[in-house]
């Protein structure tokens, strides 16, 4: 890691109540003292550090006036680096904390690279790996809950789950070890179904981290729902009652939504990316044709597909031509105009989608749209017991490594019961640890720090 000072602006371009410019290193309470001149004519290491100090940045060169600001300065290691830190708060703007960066590195600082306090942070040991990328999920989350996903982990949630299952996976390799290497000693032999036992309780655990991952995702993410159906079925009027506003055109004439219309709701603390598609249907209009084109593109990468269908009349062959595209997706299907006769069969259309949620609702009176939202959380959280979401698996990484975690146990697994030499069930054992402190970066390469942290914005 750089010895050297580094600095950035650490708010938002724009214009703004405030504005700040973050040091972080042994010079940046020196940097501060050279261009900062307090109110009353002290030096700031005359003031208390982690209390703000009114006064004015001043140029030492040219004695120019650059902005009246509060600064406060913390020494190490109680900073969110573990190293000298100062914070310069002038006045939002681009103008303003430009010019304070500029005059800062102009007295030694170096610009920071992405995410380079969050990478000091993680290798002066204040913070894991997993705690580190939290923070970008904290500053990224869409909504509530994913906001307290990322806090939890960012508090160390997924941390000390995954630490307290390296430890029973160390204790095992100590017992493996001991056994192998010392086998004449006295000591205590462990037998293959005590082995047994311990693998499949850690296999247990990562296999439950495991199937929080892909709520885990959707929560941070968002849901890529895309609403389907023919022409004139209600499809824009939904997307509008979800969004509670006219964001869609809603005519009685067919082929209005020629181009694929986006949006993010939150329900019930998941966010939605609803994706108003044109109709799937067969038209010789050159521009609807391009619309259905990328509706059908759109709906093989969607997590969730909402058919719509029209309540009032029988089934066409364009509903059937999306029906048979359905058997295999997660979907839920909406009887619309409810509030006129009802033609459908709800019977065969169940028959035609087994397994498949029917809801009758009708978006002109505003009925059933409280269900299809419970039915939709239903379908992102499978079962799983909300309020654990702080140890949900919401990150990618997190989930390739225990991915490779469960596979190496599983190894370790079947090595034991086929009464295997205990060389062979170490290797897999260890393997398995190894993989989970990639999580926490114990044991992960500098090659992927790097990546991680290049993701982050500059001043965090």
């Amino acid at each position: 890691m750089s010895e050297a000072t580094i600095a950035a602006i650490a708010t938002a371009p724009g214009e703004a109540g405030i504005g700040i410019v973050r040091l972080s290193g042994d010079k940046a309470i020196d940097i501060l003292d050279d261009i900062f001149r307090p109110s009353k004519g002290k030096t700031i290491k005359d003031y208390p550090g982690r209390r703000l100090t009114h006064g004015h940045i001043i140029d030492p060169v040219t004695n120019k006036t650059i902005d009246e600001v509060l600064v406060t300065y913390m020494e190490a290691p109680y900073t969110y680096t573990a190293e000298d830190v100062a914070e310069i708060d002038c006045h939002g703007g681009i103008v303003p904390v430009k010019k304070i960066l500029e005059l800062v590195l102009r007295r030694g600082a170096v610009l920071a690279e992405p995410g380079e306090f969050t990478k000091r942070a993680f290798l002066n040991g204040r913070i894991d790996l997993a705690q580190a990328e939290a923070v970008m999920d904290l500053i990224s989350a869409k909504t509530e809950k994913g906001f307290d996903i990322a806090f939890g982990q960012m508090e160390g949630s997924l941390s000390k789950e995954v630490k307290e299952i390296r430890n029973k996976i160390l204790e095992m390799m100590a017992n493996i070890t001991v056994n192998i290497d010392f086998p004449d000693e006295d000591i205590e032999e462990i037998t293959y179904g005590e082995l047994l036992d311990r693998a499949r309780e850690i296999y247990r655990v990562i296999k439950n981290l495991l199937e929080t991952a892909d709520t885990g995702r959707i929560i941070k993410e968002g849901l890529n729902t895309v609403i389907v159906g023919k022409p004139n079925v209600g499809k824009s009027s939904l997307m509008n009652s979800l969004l509670k506003e006219a964001r869609a055109i809603v005519t009685e004439i067919p082929g209005t939504t020629r181009d694929i219309i986006e949006e993010f709701v939150s329900i019930q603390g998941i966010p939605l990316k609803i994706i108003d598609t044109a109709g799937i249907r067969e038209t010789e209009d050159i521009v609807e044709k391009i619309g259905v084109e990328r509706s059908k593109e759109i709906f093989n990468r969607a997590d969730l597909i909402i058919f719509v269908l029209n309540a009032s009349e029988p089934l066409t062959q364009e509903d059937e031509t999306i029906i048979e595209l359905l058997h295999h997706r997660q979907a839920i299907i909406l009887l619309n105009k409810t509030d006129l006769p009802m033609i459908l069969d709800e019977k065969q259309i169940g028959e035609l989608l087994p397994g498949k949620r029917i809801i009758k609702i009708s978006l002109l009176k505003g009925k059933g749209l409280r269900e299809l939202e419970e039915t939709i959380v239903e379908l992102v959280y499978g079962g799983l017991v909300k309020n654990k979401e702080s140890s949900m698996i919401a990150n990618v990484r997190h989930k390739n490594a225990l991915e490779r975690a469960e596979k190496s146990i599983q190894d370790a697994v079947k090595a034991i019961g086929d009464n295997l030499p205990l060389d062979f069930v170490e290797v897999d054992v260890k393997n398995c640890w190894e993989c989970l402190g990639e999580i926490t970066g114990e044991t992960v390469a500098e090659d992927i720090l790097d990546t991680i942290f290049t993701k982050f914005c500059i001043g965090k």
